[in-house]
């Protein structure tokens, strides 16, 4: 069975592995590696027992005939949160859980693909979450996360990276890009910052005044 090392909770993110397509087993294996705990949506545990992983917490409303206990024995010890609240969906139950816990900072596989509404929700609700807990989706292609304010990290030349608003982002600036943008707004169906690359080895600048701005790595 993959386990993961324990590491202190402020040290490392969580990972949440929810319900969309999965991501190749090598690449799970890696983020297993250094996760103080593991939550598993239960639309997704028949999966994950399936592949052998170790999880900490099964959460979900478990409707639908699901029996959460099936998994005690082999997942032990396995904390059990049942969400019924069908207000939100399982994965804003799983950051509300982290948060009350004092949880910083999440890591999410498996939340893109198959159901395109499902995609499109689980990546705009993390505007909604920002200031109490840092959300980065991850799959075998990219990494995608919030941009704050100011945004500085070193990359390679021809890294590529995308920058897509939600709603409208003005005063955006950049630095060391291909097709840098100067005082600009990009707008969510308009305009956006896809497919843009780093011009040289070095630090790249994104700077922007209002709005929310995803910033995917590919």
């Amino acid at each position: 069975m993959s386990s993961h090392h324990i590491v202190r909770d402020d040290q490392e993110p969580a990972l949440i592995i929810a319900n969309g397509a999965s991501c190749s087993m090598e690449f799970l294996n890696q983020l297993l590696e250094w996760q103080p705990l593991v939550i598993v949506l239960d639309s997704a545990m028949e999966r994950v027992a399936e592949l052998g992983i170790k999880v900490d917490v099964l959460l979900g409303d478990f409707d639908r005939g699901f029996d959460p206990l099936v998994y005690t024995e082999k997942q032990f010890p396995l904390t059990i949160v049942h969400t019924p609240n069908q207000d939100k969906t399982d994965l804003e139950k799983a950051f509300d859980y982290l948060i009350e816990r004092g949880h910083r900072g999440v890591n999410v596989v498996w939340a893109t693909g198959n159901r395109m509404d499902h995609t499109l929700h689980n990546l705009t609700i993390m505007a909604r979450y920002q200031n109490d807990l840092k959300v980065v989706y991850l799959d075998d292609h990219s990494k995608l996360f919030l941009a704050p304010k100011k945004f500085e990290k070193w990359y390679l030349k021809d890294s590529i990276l995308s920058l897509i608003p939600l709603g409208t982002v003005t005063g955006i600036t950049t630095k060391n890009l291909a097709y840098p943008l100067t005082d600009e707004t990009l707008t969510l169906g308009y305009r956006s910052g896809s497919s843009n690359h780093v011009a040289e080895n070095g630090l790249v600048t994104i700077a922007f005044e209002t709005g929310d701005l995803l910033l995917i790595e590919s």
